[in-house]
């Protein structure tokens, strides 16, 4: 089922079945907010959403660690140096298991978080990927290549990625961190182009050796990779900057020749092999375009020979799959070729499948994988971060269409299973981008906790509008108090529903505990709080179909605000003529705004949403979606013997953290 874009006043249709992924944090780290706040809460939220709209039983929400990789490797090292006994797996599983913890802590309903390398899921995922290779292999997408691979003389051995630092090659790329194959920004290149290698092991430049390796000809994907992104373009919801992204890497292979470096470019072009010169004057370089990687390397040979400095454009080349890493999961033996692991990025895309087997297998339900992933009643969708495009959108797309399309035949690219990409922008600290290898350290997710809700957090995240820009958090409770002005934004958004919200169901309870023997009056709201209520309900389910998050938190502003004043404005004109009918209907109207409200809020503040129902004695079909818009007696044998829970004085549905409290409420 495709997100398709939705024509003005159309109702979204949401598919039957669904998974949601959040994207993997590597297991040799807590989680820092930005993890959280910048793709898990926006995950759980939609998935939380989901199971309200098309069945709890109909949506599978997963995740869980990266154990793999070189990250992981050079971590582990360090901490051995540290004097740190336990085993690598040890390591990981410790990591693992704080990530699961922290994530519990923010209200992440996870269906389930798996390992890559641990327990009953490590072992279907090895499973899994050997099936992958072979599938790949049959289907023609695989071959054999030798690639320079860096190698550390003085330590003799073959370096992975994290053991190699250098600068990244990539024309205008602004990362500060390049290693042997990518950059911190996710562009990818081969090991020859990266500029100033130093090994990480001897602060020494390494000299690079060729290695056989298994790799997934991505080059031969161009084509398909930009039919689909036209065909998400034009006919659904998938956010722009992704598309664009996209499209950057979907040229043909380019060389920038700086015109300083060049004396005669009449005789560079005749040594060239067939090329495409783009030539501008007020442009500080030549760029050469060829038809294939081929073409390219050769004039690298000749740039070379002439020391003619260049640099490569962005364009697809071979994904590497395996690799000679120990820690890995193990790469089948074929041609020859034995002793190998896949490289940690490729088994990373499908273990949201050897995950989904995990958990179908553990309710022995594993045959149901396909209708989960490869159903047109399906679909599934996958949160991550901006900088992981180039491999979900791009990589994944080919490597899903080389499992289900062999090589030789032409794929038709609306018929090919694939995910939705849903990629958020970085969430910034101080406005610097958040990673635990910056210069300014963000604080742990679970710092954030000692000073604000998860309802507070997870409202103020869900508000930034990452699906558009980049965004600073700032939370005045790590700020020295010099430098703290205005309000603090983490308790501005919260107070949405610690203040506003909470006060107007209280309110409600009081009175009907006051005026009515605690039970809810009979009757239908009133004609424009109706209409107001299914505004607010159409919109917000728009939104959330286009992954709009930042606006639902204006939706429910807007609406819990607009029923706050209904109330002030009519209670008083009820309490000063002494109209009993007046007060009745308020009491109507309110009762009936906040139920929808908090079923709006239900995805995003699940737990004072279940105190709400709870004291409505109301079972689960409070949140079924097919009821949002009716009346509180269509949930219950009859409303007019229907007795609320009693409501205590000064009790909080949303709460503020105990440290909020330093005055006398």
């Amino acid at each position: 089922m495709i997100c398709k874009r939705l024509s003005p006043n159309e109702r979204p249709a949401f598919p039957k079945r669904a998974v949601i992924t959040a994207g993997m944090p590597y297991g040799n780290k807590n989680l820092h907010f930005g993890h959280v706040g910048g793709m898990f809460i926006h995950a759980d939220i939609f998935a939380r959403f989901l199971r309200d709209r098309i069945g709890k039983e109909n949506v599978i929400f997963l995740s869980g660690t990266d154990c793999y990789g070189s990250p992981i490797m050079e971590s582990f090292r360090k901490l051995q140096e540290e004097g740190y006994e336990g085993s690598l797996e040890d390591y990981v599983y410790g990591n693992h298991e704080k990530q699961k913890n922290t994530l519990e802590s923010y209200g992440i309903s996870l269906d389930f978080f798996g390992a890559s390398a641990l327990g009953e899921a490590g072992m279907i995922h090895r499973q899994v990927s050997a099936k992958v290779f072979h599938t790949l292999y049959e289907n023609g997408y695989i071959a054999k290549l030798s690639v320079p691979q860096f190698y550390d003389e003085e330590k003799e051995i073959f370096l992975n990625g994290r053991q190699v630092r250098g600068k990244c090659p990539i024309p205008g790329c602004t990362s500060d961190k390049a290693y042997a194959d990518e950059c911190s920004l996710g562009h990818q290149f081969l090991p020859s182009e990266l500029i100033n290698p130093i090994s990480c092991l001897s602060n020494k430049k390494p000299v690079l050796k060729d290695v056989e390796n298994w790799y997934f000809d991505l080059e031969h994907c161009i084509s398909m990779v930009k039919e689909y992104n036209d065909f998400l373009r034009k006919n659904t919801n998938t956010r722009k900057y992704q598309l664009e992204t996209v499209e950057e890497f979907l040229k043909k292979p380019l060389l920038y020749v700086p015109r300083k470096y060049i004396e005669d470019l009449e005789s560079l072009i005749a040594k060239m092999p067939p090329h495409r010169l783009i030539d501008e004057e007020k442009k500080p370089s030549v760029v050469f375009e060829f038809a294939g990687l081929g073409d390219r390397d050769k004039a690298k040979n000749i740039l070379d020979a002439e020391n003619i400095h260049y640099t490569s454009g962005k364009t697809l080349v071979p994904f590497r799959l395996s690799g000679n890493v120990e820690w890995g999961v193990p790469f089948p033996e074929c041609e020859n070729l034995k002793d190998l692991t896949f490289w940690v990025w490729p088994e990373s895309l499908w273990a949201p499948i050897s995950f989904t087997l995990a958990y179908l297998k553990a309710r022995e339900k594993e045959d149901e994988l396909s209708k989960w992933w490869f159903d047109e009643e399906s679909r599934v969708y996958q949160f991550i971060g901006e900088d992981n495009i180039y491999f979900y959108s791009i990589a994944q797309t080919g490597l899903f269409t080389g499992l289900q399309v062999p090589k030789d035949e032409v794929p038709n690219m609306e018929k090919v299973h694939l995910t939705q990409i849903i990629a958020n922008r970085h969430l910034l600290y101080m406005d610097t981008k958040a990673s635990s290898s910056s210069e300014i350290k963000p604080p742990a997710a679970d710092e954030l906790l000692g000073f604000y809700t998860r309802d507070q957090l997870r409202m103020h995240f869900m508000s930034l509008g990452l699906s558009s820009k980049s965004v600073g958090f700032k939370p005045q409770a790590f700020m020295e108090k010099e430098d703290r002005v205005g309000v603090d934004m983490v308790l501005k958004d919260g107070n949405l529903i610690t203040n506003v919200f909470n006060r107007l169901i209280r309110t409600c309870f009081y009175a009907v505990q006051n005026n009515c023997g605690g039970k809810i009056p009979k009757g239908e709201a009133g004609g424009e709080i109706r209409l107001m209520a299914e505004k607010a309900v159409l919109d917000y389910e728009r939104h959330m179909y286009n992954y709009e998050f930042h606006r639902i938190s204006y939706i429910l502003d807007d609406f819990i605000r607009s029923i706050n004043r209904h109330w002030v404005n009519n209670v008083k004109a009820a309490d000063a003529s002494g109209d009993l009918e007046l007060r009745k209907q308020l009491i109507i109207d309110c009762f009936y705004a906040c139920k929808i409200i908090a079923i709006l809020v239900h995805p995003i503040a699940p737990e004072g949403c279940e105190m709400f129902r709870e004291y409505l004695c109301l079972g689960e079909k409070l949140w079924d979606w097919n009821y949002i818009l009716e009346p509180i007696s269509a949930y219950v044998e009859d409303i007019n013997s229907h007795q609320l829970k009693f409501l205590e004085p000064r009790v909080d549905f949303f709460k503020k953290h105990d440290c909020q409290f330093s005055d006398i409420r």
